[in-house]
């Protein structure tokens, strides 16, 4: 469900296929930096690498509805 005008919104996602896990959000909010940076073929090579399906990943770490 999509409710607000956003990035997903923008650009129709529809699944969580790649996420990493910080402690600290200053690592974080880098990492994303860095990644932002990066092209297209590093992406999906990251993505491949982890979730060569491209399954989504979102309700694995959602929990119960």
């Amino acid at each position: 469900m999509k409710v607000i005008e956003s990035f997903t919104e923008k650009y129709d996602v529809a699944r969580l296929v790649y996420f990493e896990q910080f402690d600290d959000p200053e690592n974080a909010i880098k990492r994303e930096r860095r990644l932002k940076k990066w092209n297209r073929a590093w992406k999906v090579r990251l993505i491949e690498q982890h979730n060569p399906n491209w399954d989504d990943l979102y309700p694995g770490i959602a929990g119960p509805s």
